[in-house]
């Protein structure tokens, strides 16, 4: 497989047409405004914009907690198990065209919950599109349940308990929403005992928080994969750690300029993480505020850096696989595909 032998030219194409995996989707975040005024209208919700056009262009966003406003507005259009399983439903559908062959999904049941929607509702619409996509799209795809982390650790217990006559219908846990003023450490005891109950665990850290929050992460909640994790560089000791363990990053570059991590995509260390040897990916993040999907965020971010070439992106896909939370024997099936198709696309498939 002679990777350089492939022309910049194809790289585009290829990254759309190359088998991925993808680990960082909030599904709340795949909400376009056409689905939510649609379901504003089927429950009866009165929304604070006129149009479609009117709310899209509100997605202007300063920082993360601007987007997070707005966010938690448009999820409020979300009140039956059908709204959660057209949202999901909807959201596959964008994976399989993009040629996604797993994702893992994060859900914020608190964000509903507090407005009073089952625990069941959110999780039985969302699961019951999981199971669909498996039957008819042949796309593999799994439920993380986040924590918000700017609620208590008390909140998260509550939600953990509600969650657990539910456990075959999710994986794992997660920690995400505003990181400013609140660290890892708010939430090792909750993760703790997630730990003690099997579930695969990530967390959100270095986006907006400093890389300290990254090794905290890591070392008081054991979270086995950072979500973003962009500000590693800031800490050679721990990029070294991140690339010896094998820890991956879940990175979204479309989120990162959207927010103002990065000024440009053109600046973003993507290319630096991968030199480093470090296990990052890319994704979404929320899609449908951040200017596009999987394929947007790939093609985007190597029309932007020259230095990304068919290595790099054989190697992002490489990682999404190998980071994922499926068996040894799913990864060495889904990594012998991709070899055979960028030993096609090299040998001028």
């Amino acid at each position: 497989m002679n990777l350089e032998s492939i022309p910049r030219g194809e790289l585009a194409a290829i990254l759309r047409r190359m088998p991925k995996a993808e680990l960082h989707i909030h599904i709340e975040g795949s909400l376009e405004p056409e689905l939510i005024f649609r379901m504003a209208q089927r429950n009866g919700i009165e929304l604070a914009y006129p149009s479609v056009e009117a709310l899209r262009a509100a997605y202007a966003f300063t920082d993360l907690q601007s987007f997070l406003d707005i966010y938690y507005a448009g999820a409020g259009v979300l009140r039956t198990e059908e709204d959660f399983f057209e949202m999901a439903w909807s959201y596959l559908n964008r994976a399989k065209a993009d040629n996604v062959i797993h994702c893992e999904i994060f859900f914020d049941p608190q964000t509903h919950t507090a407005r009073g929607v089952p625990f069941a509702t959110v999780i039985n619409g969302l699961h019951r599109a999981v199971e669909r996509a498996r039957e008819e799209l042949g796309l593999s795809a799994s439920l993380i349940l986040c924590f918000l982390r700017h609620l208590s650790e008390a909140d998260a217990f509550a939600t953990l308990e509600q969650a657990l006559p539910f456990r075959d219908k999710f994986i794992g846990v997660g920690l995400d929403s505003g990181e400013r003023g609140n660290p890892p450490e708010k939430f090792a005891a909750v993760f703790g005992r997630c730990r003690e109950l099997g579930l695969r665990l990530v967390a959100h850290a270095g986006e907006e928080g400093p890389a300290r929050y990254i090794r905290d992460a890591l070392d008081l909640l054991k979270a086995e994969r950072i979500d973003h994790g962009v500000r590693c560089l800031e800490d050679p000791h721990l990029v070294a750690r991140l690339a010896a363990e094998r820890i991956a990053l879940t990175v979204c570059p479309l989120s990162n300029v959207k927010l103002a991590v990065f000024p440009e995509l053109g600046h973003h260390n993507i290319g630096r993480l991968l030199a480093a040897g470090v296990l990052a990916t890319i994704n979404s993040d929320d899609p449908a505020y951040f200017g596009g999907y999987l394929n947007e965020n790939f093609t985007a971010t190597f029309d932007a850096l020259p230095e990304l070439g068919a290595r790099e992106a054989y190697l992002l896909a490489r990682n999404s696989f190998e980071a994922s939370f499926v068996p040894d024997e799913t990864k060495a099936v889904w990594i012998a595909g991709l070899d055979a198709f960028f030993a096609d696309c090299s040998a001028g498939g």
